[in-house]
């Protein structure tokens, strides 16, 4: 009996004990939530009556080099509906129908759909968004917002890119330059009820968004409309498939415009530019979109045919393997090893000095030049002069040279390279190169970001950019320039020549792949002044109908394009020149 009370007196306590312990957990587990956690919890609970809205940033603005601004943003609308604040439904989806164009079993859906938020359409212009918001709905939202605008439509579509509904970069600057235009979207919060519906004189609270900053790029608004009406004229007089232009300062690497040919319509971008033969898939209907969307400057590598010439007789010249007055003889073609290699005149030029060589473009003259330097130390001068890596322009995309492997050139690669043919490289790489060969030796990165302001105009970041020094001597730098002269004024560039301007040039002519197919690029890279070059021009017709001789067909565009602005930038003229030129011709 004692025995039995001792036994239930010691299970009373246990239970007590271990009752007293769980007690003092949860007390102190209270305390925990209470004390500890009231900053955190209180948050929670607070998410749970609040409904969020984004306030979109205003993207920042693309300004030219003369403060044009190329890239901007309008206010549109979105419209939403909140199910439970919705007190005449019918009226609602009566008003979004006919104000927003949808069909009004579109529109109920959305406004019967039970959900916290429900957008019915963004992107909705200013004036709509007005109108809706007058209506003084129950449960209707009007939040304003941005979408990207470009007011020149076309201008420079290539260059420029576009940005998706997220606001966000998609192709060319705008996705380069992405981080810095985007800026951070701001909120409105409003207090809801535990059914969702907001509060009555709760009010909002607004977090006001941060605006992006704005891009300052070196491309001249009015160079840019200058090159592209060359390259429209260029396009429809010769029934070409595209014509590329590109305008750069050889001294820095500045570009001041870059043109591709059709273009395509910047608030527009997902409409194809010509109309698609029948009924597209989706996913050929992308593929039409990325080929519309390509950069042919940057993102295409073509063979350059005889403008790859200038680097030829760079390397000659560094090698001391050819002087201006070494004599050649052309009889229409050069046998090398077993394969007879033609010259565009197949009468040949006879006897002619290195001069009258590059003059009229002559091929053996090149190739026997070629074979002189060697394919060992010509495969170095491509490294050596930055052709076999990237550029680095800050445009997406960058394609990279296609070259022979070095051990895989032999005689006939090494002459048929001598020429420009049977490896490619992109428009921008041949601008790049020849630039730092005439402008003393200095390796330039071309560009177009020049700086970051914000919307006062406070200097965010200015940008840099490599250069590499030294990459030939001063002697061969001239003696190039001196050449290229001569080519403009007596060779075959001479439909480039301006009288009372010192303009140096090289006209090309080469094939596209496959040879079967007779298609043909039509090229001429010029600069201006000579003896100091302040701009260059690379113009490229892709398979141009009829005449297809660069010296024909290209270099009257470069001309074209310089006549308008070597004055807009004010480059010397030489009226005397001028008048001698003139008194020449009349004689």
């Amino acid at each position: 009996m004692f025995r039995c009370k001792t036994f239930n007196r010691k299970k009373s306590m246990i239970v007590f004990v271990a009752v007293l312990f769980m007690m003092m957990f949860l007390m102190g587990r209270l305390v925990y939530l209470m004390v500890f956690c009231s900053e955190y919890y209180g948050r929670k609970a607070e998410d749970l009556h609040e409904r969020e809205r984004d306030i979109k940033a205003a993207r920042g603005k693309i300004i030219d080099a003369t403060g044009t601004v190329l890239a901007t943003n309008r206010t549109v609308c979105t419209i939403s509906v909140i199910h439970n604040q919705i007190k005449e439904p019918e009226a609602v989806i009566a008003a979004l129908a006919k104000e927003l164009e949808l069909s009004e079993e579109r529109v109920r859906a959305r406004v019967e759909k039970v959900s916290s938020i429900e957008r019915i359409k963004s992107n909705v212009d200013k004036e709509t968004g007005d109108r809706i918001r007058a209506y003084g709905l129950a449960g209707v939202k009007v939040d304003e917002d941005y979408k990207r605008y470009y007011p020149y439509d076309t201008l420079a579509s290539k260059v420029l890119g576009f940005t998706g509904g997220d606001n966000q970069g998609i192709v060319g600057l705008e996705v380069k330059y992405d981080e810095y235009m985007q800026g951070t979207n701001g909120k409105i919060l409003t207090l809801t009820d535990a059914r969702g519906v907001e509060i009555e004189n709760a009010g909002e609270s607004r977090q006001d968004p941060i605006d992006g900053n704005n891009l300052h790029i070196s491309l001249d608004y009015n160079i840019q409309m200058y090159a592209e009406q060359s390259a429209r004229k260029a396009l429809e007089q010769k029934q070409a498939d595209s014509v590329s232009i590109i305008v750069m300062n050889p001294l820095n690497g500045e570009l001041m415009a870059m043109v591709n040919v059709p273009e395509f319509d910047l608030n527009n971008p997902f409409t194809l530019n010509y109309e698609a033969e029948g009924t597209v898939t989706e996913e050929e209907k992308q593929n039409l979109l990325n080929n519309m969307w390509r950069n042919q400057c940057i993102n295409d590598t073509y063979e350059p045919g005889s403008t790859f010439k200038i680097i030829t007789t760079t390397a000659a010249l560094e090698e001391g393997v050819v002087s201006l007055n070494d004599q050649f003889f052309c009889p229409g073609y050069i046998t090398v090893e077993d394969r007879q290699i033609h010259c565009h005149k197949r009468t040949g030029h006879g006897a002619e000095d290195f001069t009258h060589g590059i003059m009229n473009s002559c091929n053996p003259v090149f190739i026997d030049v070629g074979l002189r330097v060697g394919p060992e130390r010509f495969y170095d001068y491509f490294g050596s002069l930055g052709l076999l890596k990237k550029t680095g322009i800050d445009l997406p995309g960058e394609a990279v040279t296609i070259m022979h492997s070095k051990e895989n050139i032999g005689l006939v690669e090494l002459a048929t390279m001598s020429f420009g043919q049977s490896f490619q490289i992109t428009p921008i790489q041949l601008v790049t190169t020849v630039a730092s060969i005439i402008n003393g030796g200095n390796r330039i990165t071309p560009h177009f970001g020049v700086s970051v302001q914000d919307g006062e105009g406070n200097l965010i970041e200015k940008f840099t950019y490599d250069t590499s020094e030294g990459m030939i001597s001063k002697e061969t730098s001239d003696t190039v320039r001196y050449l290229l002269r001569q080519v403009v004024a007596e060779g075959g560039g001479r439909n480039a020549k301006i009288a009372g301007y010192d303009i140096g040039g090289k006209t090309a002519t080469s094939q596209t792949l496959p040879r079967s197919a007779n298609k043909y690029i039509s090229s001429f890279l010029g600069f201006a002044p000579v003896d100091d070059p302040q701009v260059m021009v690379l113009v490229i017709i892709n398979n141009p109908q009829g005449v297809y001789y660069g010296g024909t067909i290209a270099a009257p565009v470069a001309k074209e394009i310089f006549e308008n602005i070597l004055p807009y930038l004010e480059i010397p003229f030489d009226a005397e020149a001028a008048k001698e030129a003139e008194t020449e011709y009349m004689e």
